[in-house]
Formats: structure tokens, sequence, C-alpha cells
């Protein structure tokens, strides 16, 4: 039987944070700040202290981290700590009892009593020597070492004994070398320290079939790419690709889903797999291997990455149909069963069954991933990855990962919570998430402080305004104000955010009222779009988009999602946060309502945004240009259509001015 494992001298309790009770790792990126936290206490009145020990991916110690108690007679400490290299390291917490903080306070109660005066000055000499033995050798030391004297020597006043120990400059030596006693060190966490892209980063979400000419409507690689120096000027980090492989003509969907298809349809990419090949090859009519890679190639040279969609599923044509019919479930009368999601019906579409060979799967699957990885492809959204064994993806996402670290895995499964957040703790760098559907203040509210609260340790959210799936009902009538609204709130409060394209031009009309299904899907067609024509008539929100992109690339805070704080706004339609690193506070203030203006009086947690509640500063609106002055309360006024919200940098140097303004 396990027996629970004893409780140390000093108890250190709930060390946060902690995935799966330890038994995976929390995440972070490079250069991310998060908080650790744990509980601690001791025995009696004497005080104690606590500290964060990091250990790298090599073993080595890192610097000292000291923690604080986070609410006084909380008993809970916390302390941010900041990795700088990938790899897998380990934290833990050291408590220990703090006998300088005790005579501090005990003296404090006594001296001015006139108690034991002599006594109690002698004990905080010997304490002050013992201290200065754990201060390296120089100035430092020899400036707690003289207060050790002065505290010791009785032909000196009480009031300058005291004062040699109690200065701020012996106070700051000593908090970086306290003198610890009874150190208890909790178990050591695991930690996962990832790429930045795994957390932050601009996705664009095109289909190159559609990138045609007049001349040849089906487009290709090659003129696919002529689409990437739009993207790159539009500040995208990331272009994805829906699946490019052959697609199978057995059952193949027509415009608009329809079950009959003309000899001029050209197919769902998603049913993947004909005599040409299948997961690792790619369409003939986009063009061959050599052609994907200069796709990719230019794409680099833009500074983009290209993530490429995983589906995990075949048309009825695909060769592992034959070769591998144990990989596919087989109704009694001998038939596979297609795909379904009631009351969707995916004819076109053979799912896996992976029990009666996960080893082959697992090793196939391994084996496209690798090929595509040869093919400079780093990041994979994966397909509907809640349909499939969890184990499945932990195996697969493992092999991956430890020999390429490097690799990103976005999980796009929008389903039960549970589901989810497994996917995100067994490996999934990524999640999609319920953004598309909360809309409202009180549904954004409560699902971004789960997000960014205890979730965070281990799901990055990627807030995707649009999918070539969902065209959710805001959109559809809200129309522009609605698109720009939500394209501020996708790329503020997520690190990582993407649009598909089309969104830039609004598009919004639905295949049926009350339906997500875009009117003449780009899922089952080509779709021709005349982007210059757009862009010439006003028609576009991607200079809306190409600034937001800029300004979260200007502003460390932005590319967090920890450090989210909402604030109260006395009307139900306006959503205030704000988001602060370092030196850099960026607040938002948006309309949630596409329709009407909207007025409210913001109240602003000063302390939060690391200012005084009398405070008055400059706040500079990123998206216009105007400068305001913001206190702790401030009149907005957001009208759709013209200003679908403030995004305020907060001028801290900037000489502050009394007084708070209207915006």
């Amino acid at each position: 039987m396990r027996r629970t494992p004893a409780i140390g001298r000093v108890p250190v309790r709930d060390v946060r944070p902690a995935v799966d009770c330890g038994r995976r790792p929390a995440k972070a990126v490079t250069g991310e700040t998060f908080q650790i936290t744990a509980t601690v206490f001791r025995e009696g009145h004497d005080a104690v202290g606590a500290n964060v020990v990091l250990r790298d991916p090599a073993g080595r110690r890192g610097p000292w981290t000291p923690m604080r108690e986070l609410a006084p007679g909380t008993d809970r400490w916390g302390a941010e700590v900041t990795p700088d290299v990938t790899g897998r390291w380990t934290f833990r917490v050291e408590a220990w009892s703090h006998p300088l903080a005790t005579w501090r306070r005990t003296a404090g109660v006594k001296v001015p009593a006139g108690i034991d005066t002599g006594l109690v000055l002698e004990e905080g000499a010997g304490l002050y020597a013992r201290a200065a033995a754990g201060v390296p050798k120089g100035p430092e030391r020899d400036l707690v070492r003289a207060a050790a004297r002065a505290l010791g020597d009785d032909t000196l006043s009480v009031h300058h004994r005291l004062k040699a120990a109690l200065s701020p400059e012996v106070d700051a030596v000593l908090s970086r070398h306290p003198l610890r006693e009874l150190v208890t060190a909790s178990d050591p966490l695991p930690l996962l320290v990832e790429r930045e892209r795994a957390l932050y980063g601009s996705w664009y979400e095109f289909f190159p079939r559609s990138e045609g000419t007049p001349e040849q409507p089906h487009g290709t690689f090659r003129t696919a790419a002529r689409r990437l120096p739009a993207i790159a000027d539009m500040g995208f980090d990331v272009v994805y690709l829906p699946p490019v492989h052959p697609i199978g003509t057995t059952h193949r969907k027509g415009r608009n889903n329809t079950l009959t298809a003309t000899a001029e349809d050209v197919g769902v990419p998603w049913a993947i797999g004909s005599p040409e090949g299948g997961h690792d090859a790619v369409h003939p009519d986009l063009g061959t291997l050599e052609d994907f890679d200069h796709f990719v190639t230019h794409a680099r040279e833009l500074g983009l990455e290209v993530a490429l969609d995983f589906a995990l599923q075949c048309s009825p044509d695909h060769p592992w149909v034959h070769k591998h019919p144990e990989w596919f479930h087989h109704r009694p009368d001998g038939t596979i069963a297609h795909a379904e999601n009631p009351p969707k019906k995916y004819q076109d579409i053979h799912p896996i069954a992976f029990d009666a060979d996960l080893d082959g799967l697992t090793a196939e699957t391994v084996r496209i991933l690798r090929h595509w990885m040869d093919h400079g492809v780093r990041i994979f959204r994966v397909d509907n990855p809640h349909t499939k064994p969890v184990m499945f993806w932990e195996r697969v996402i493992a092999e991956i990962n430890h020999q390429d670290p490097d690799v990103i895995f976005l999980a796009e499964a929008f389903t039960r919570p549970a589901m989810m957040r497994t996917l995100a703790q067994i490996g999934f760098q990524q999640s999609y998430t319920y953004f598309t559907w909360r809309n409202g203040k009180q549904e954004l509210t409560e699902y971004l402080t789960e997000l960014s609260g205890e979730t965070s340790s281990y799901m990055r959210p990627n807030f995707f305004a649009n999918t070539p799936d969902i065209l959710h009902a805001y959109l559809q009538h809200g129309h522009r104000p609605a698109f720009e609204v939500r394209a501020v709130l996708a790329a503020t409060l997520s690190p990582t955010w993407g649009i598909y394209s089309g969104y830039e031009l609004c598009e919004n009309t639905p295949l049926r009222e009350g339906g997500e299904e875009y009117l003449d899907s780009e899922k089952y067609q080509l779709t021709s779009r005349d982007w210059q024509a757009a862009a010439r008539a006003g028609r576009t929100i991607a200079p809306l988009i190409t600034t937001l992109n800029t300004i979260r690339r200007e502003h460390p805070a932005l590319r967090q999602l920890r450090n989210l704080h909402f604030h109260h706004a006395d009307n139900d339609h306006v959503l205030a946060y704000s988001k602060t690193t370092g030196q850099d506070t960026v607040i938002v203030v948006a309309n949630l309502d596409p329709h009407h203006t909207q007025e409210a009086t913001v109240s602003l947690d000063m302390p939060q945004l690391g200012l005084n509640w009398h405070e008055s500063v400059p706040v500079r609106d990123l998206l216009t240009g105007e400068t305001y002055h913001w206190g702790r309360t401030n009149y907005v006024r957001l009208t759709p259509g013209r200003a679908p919200a403030h995004v305020l940098h907060v001028r801290r140097s900037t000489p502050q001015i009394g007084g708070p303004s209207a915006s």
C-alpha cells in the first residue's frame, strides 16, 4: 500500500501549478512570467519564509526567487518566475523558519515597552552574526557584520543599536541572503517550457485552391504563394492550410453540401485520399511536393510559418481502405461506416477505428507527420482530435516532441470541457475554445477568467474569430461593426488569435437562418475574391487587422495570457479589461453591441495597473492615436462603425496630471 508522504517540519501544501496532481508538466514558453504559489505555515507564532527553486533542463539551480504572502493571514505565498530556455524544467517550494523576521517582530514589541531590552538586543546580535556568515564575502557581508556588532555594543544607545540593524541597506542584503532554519522542500513538480509560438501568434487560414487565375480557376501552390505577401503585410505569423491531399470521388459532396456532385465540383478537402495517394501526397491540381516546398520557402522568407491541417480520416477511395481494412469499423452488411456528428452526416468520409491496431496507426501517423516536417511544416492543426483515443494522441505527440520539441499541435476540439482540458494536458500545445459562442459581457468575463486562471498552466487558447464551419449569428446580424469588435476582442484577450479568409471582407451570409454554415461555403467549392477591388471600395477591415497585429507585436502585455484583469464598467454592453507586463500596460474598453452607441463609466482597479488610487495618467489610444488622461473613473462613448473599442496604452514615463477626464 502506498504511503502518503509525511508533512515536513515547516508544512508546504498545495503547490501550484500542478497539472493532474503533478503527474504531467505545467506549461510555459520562453520569456513567459507566471506565478508559483503554495500554502506555507508553522506551529506557534514564529515567522516563516519561502522561496522557489527552479532547475533548468540541465539540472542547474536557478537564481534565488523569494516568495511573499499574497494576502495577510491567508498563509498563501507566491512568486513570479520567468524561464528563459526551452526544455523540461522542475520547480519546488522551500519553506523555512525565519528567525530574523521573528526577532524583528519581537523587538518591535518589547524594546519600546522596555521589556528584556538587553536580552533582546543580544539575541539579535547573535542572529545577525549567523546571517552574515551566509552572505558572500565583500561589502555586503561587512555591512551585516557591522549591524551585528552594533546590536551587541552596550555602550551605544538602544536607538543606535537598532538603527544599524534595521537599516534599509541591511534589509536589502538579508532579503537576498536570509537566515533560514528548518528548511523544508516540497516535492519537485515538472515544468515544460516551449517556444514562444506555442503561446503567441496571429493565424490566417485560407484555401490555396481558391487562389486561381481567370484562365485557371483552380489555384495551385504557386498561384497561392502570390497571396502570402498580403497576409504578411497584415501582420500574421502563421498561415494555416486546410488539407492539401488528394480528394476522393465516392460520395463526393457538391455545392452547399449537396449529396450529388457534378463533374465540376471539387470536393471537400477533409475527404482525404484517392488513387493518387493519401495523407502523404498533395492534390495533383495543387501541384507537386516541389511546389509545396516553394510555398513554404516563400512563406518563411516573409516571416510566416506554415501550419498544415492533419485530419485523421479517409475518403472511401483512400489507399488505407484496401491496404488496412482493420483500421475501419465494418457494419454487419460488410460496408464501412461513414462519419457522423448528428444531425450532420459525412457520407464522403470514413472515420478510423483504433483498437484493432493502435500500434500500427501510431507508427503510420508519426511517419506522416515526419514526412511533412521534412517539408518544412512545424505546426499542425489537428482536426477533431476528440473523436480519437486520448492515449493515441499522447503517444504520437510524445514521440514527435521528444525528438522535435519545436513542433506545435493545435487541438481543433469543440466539445465537452473534460475532453478539451485532457487533450491539452497530454500534449497539445494549443486549443480551440468556445470564444466564438461567448458574445455577452458576463459569459466573456467568466470564460476568460477561467482560461487565464488555473487552466492557463496547461491549456493555451487560440481565438479564431470565424472558421469555414462557423459563422456565428453575432457576425451574421452584426455586420461590419460585429467583425470589428470581435477582431479587437480576439486579438487582445488571447495571445493567439486567428481569422479564416473572408473575415476581413465581413462575409456573413449563412446557408440558412438559424444555422452557422456559410452560403456557398468554400469547403465545397472554389471561392474567388477580388481583394484589390474590396480595398478600393473600402469594403475591408484589413487596415484594422493590420493595426491590431502591429499593436500585439509592439506591446509585450498582449503576448501574455495569465496577466488578464477585468475592470468594472456600469453598462452590460461595455467590457473593460487590462494586461500588464513589466512597465507595459494596455487597457481595452469594447462596445459589445454592434448596433447601438453605448456609454459607460469605467472604474479602474488602479493598484492592479501598478498605480495609486488617486493618480491620473496619459493614455494613448493605439487605434486612433488620440491621447486622454485617465484615472480611477472614466467616461466612455463608443459608436459602432466609428469606434468599436479603445485600446489604450498607459504612458508611465509622461508626467502625470491630476484629475480624471472624459474620453
